[in-house]
């Protein structure tokens, strides 16, 4: 039996800052946006690659905005990675070499 996780929930304060960070910075793809009414909106975005996806919006959840903490994208290469989201104005840490592989990192 397989077990796959999907969908993460992320609260976020401004659903369009959110989407534009994820989108236009980080290079997600919106893969929905949809407004049922003012209570509930629905955004699916995915990262090039990846089977699991993340969802923003109103009405999904009550956990606080900044809450989750510590999720990680896998990339070939840390390097690679910083200066792509460098370049993209994002605030990406320092390549760190730890005992288990290369990190970087980012807040949104």
């Amino acid at each position: 039996m397989d077990f796959k996780l999907e969908l993460v929930f992320l609260p976020v304060s401004d659903v369009d800052r959110a989407k534009a960070f994820y989108a236009d910075q980080v290079g997600f793809v919106v893969d929905h946006d949809h407004t049922v009414s003012d209570e509930l909106r629905f955004v699916q975005l995915t990262p090039p690659g990846s089977a699991c996806s993340i969802a923003i919006g109103i009405g999904l959840i009550d956990s606080e905005p900044g809450s989750v903490k510590g999720l990680q994208l896998v990339v070939d290469d840390a390097d690679a990675a910083r200066a792509f989201l460098v370049e993209r104005g994002v605030d990406a840490g320092d390549v760190q070499d730890l005992a288990w592989g290369r990190f970087t990192g980012f807040r949104d």
